[in-house]
């Protein structure tokens, strides 16, 4: 060790770069294990089984979503659609900016203990950065014209994201009709799994056929974490 008085010696350029190389894998290494360790003990992680939701005059969602052009990547885990910052959520004094969406299997959220096969997560961005996480859940059923056309067009392997030409996406067709939701407070679902997302799950499902499914399943393995503990967290439920 140098003391405060110490000179480095002659090849100081060589300690300074080991000295700087092992903070910053002691860094790194700390960051890792921080991030494990909310994933492994957060007390806000999501997903969650909703049970028990609290009735709440929550403020009701005002969708301004539009149409873009088709901007999809297959990253290996699922499929991911980018968009412009044109498409806007607003509840009450509050606005959210759409950034992207994707797909999980299982639905990952699960309402009084019913598990859903797919799940479309829409994740929004505040004016100060902030993240909101609107969750959309599918039932099986009648096939499903949205997801038809987006399995249609992910690119057979993850090299980035492909821009479709005379193709749109419209996150509007991955809303349900009614817009009644649940609300609670939770994390991302996959590492670092920061806390403090703002979570809101669509009450009414949509639905999706077994063969949509199906095909799906040829493309990505299950992508989602089991429900977390509420750890005493409150569910609210708009009316």
């Amino acid at each position: 060790m140098f003391g405060s008085g110490s000179k480095f010696p002659e090849n100081s350029r060589h300690v300074r770069w080991r000295i700087g190389l092992g903070w910053a894998l002691l860094v790194a290494s700390g960051a890792a294990s921080a991030e494990a360790a909310l994933c492994q003990h957060g007390l806000r992680q999501s997903p969650i089984d909703i049970v028990a939701p609290v009735r709440a005059r929550l403020a009701p969602l005002e969708f301004h979503y539009r149409s873009a052009p088709l901007k999809i990547a297959n990253d290996g885990h699922t499929a991911r659609v980018r968009l412009a910052n044109s498409s806007q959520l607003k509840a009450g004094k509050e606005t959210w900016t759409l950034q992207q969406f994707h797909f999980h299997t299982p639905g990952g959220d699960r309402i009084a203990g019913e598990e859903f096969p797919m799940a479309a997560h829409l994740l929004h961005k505040g004016k100060s950065g902030q993240l909101l996480a609107l969750v959309v859940l599918f039932r099986l059923g009648a096939e499903n014209p949205a997801l038809k056309a987006l399995l249609s067009h992910i690119p057979a392997s993850a090299d980035g994201d492909h821009l479709i030409a005379d193709a749109v996406a419209d996150p509007g067709a991955l809303l349900p009709a009614r817009k009644a939701y649940y609300r609670y407070d939770g994390s991302l679902t996959a590492s670092p799994c920061t806390e403090g997302v703002t979570w809101l799950v669509m009450r009414q499902p949509l639905e999706l056929s077994p063969g949509q499914l199906a095909l799906w399943q040829t493309r990505f393995a299950d992508n989602i974490r089991p429900p977390q503990p509420l750890h005493g967290r409150v569910v609210q439920e708009s009316w």
